[in-house]
């Protein structure tokens, strides 16, 4: 049998960290990700379920709740939860546990690459790189969003951006940030 490496979506052993100026841009590997979209007839059983999951109210449209298991909504009565990988590396059989038949759940986790942009130019680096008003977006928030010609979700934390984009396009997302990074 062969001695397999496992490789960070920008194809390195260990997450790259880009800095310019007072503008950082890491990426994570650190979290696990499933998605969960209610059956029909079945919202109510698992708005519930994540409630529980999460310990606090699950996020209504364009919002974040929980932390560090949190939900993120992704549409209607959809949702992409995201949890830290060392506790939650299989994920979709915790979750499976917690909303039962409720839900469909599918493993996410490789298929996005996961970027923080941090500093005091984040507002202007993201009006480089999409047309939604980003100073408009408030810490909880969440939507979609084209970067770079890439259907991204940008989510909006306290003292970060979070972009989570197709881990196939993970070189070309990290090379249209890091320009917009030196655009500022």
């Amino acid at each position: 049998m062969r001695d397999l490496t496992p490789l960070c979506a920008l194809g390195t052993t260990a997450p790259r960290i880009d800095t310019i100026r007072s503008l950082t841009l890491t990426e994570r590997l650190d979290l696990a990700l499933a998605s969960v979209t209610a059956r029909r007839g079945r919202v109510s059983d698992t708005r519930a379920a994540i409630t529980a999951l999460i310990e606090t109210d699950a996020p209504a449209p364009g919002r974040i709740a929980g932390g560090p298991l949190r939900a993120i909504w992704t549409g209607p009565d959809q949702w992409l939860i995201e949890a830290p990988f060392a506790t939650h590396e299989n994920i979709e059989p915790i979750l499976r546990v917690a909303v039962a038949d409720a839900a469909t759940i599918v493993e996410q986790t490789d298929a996005w690459v996961r970027f923080d942009l941090a500093g005091d130019d984040v507002v202007p680096v993201l009006e480089r790189l999409s047309n939604l008003d980003h100073g408009r977006m408030t810490v909880g928030s969440a939507t979609f969003t084209t970067i770079h010609h890439l259907r991204c979700l940008l989510l909006r934390d306290k003292g970060r951006v979070v972009l989570y984009g197709p881990r196939a396009s993970a070189q070309s997302l990290h090379h249209a940030v890091l320009t917009a990074m030196g655009a500022v």
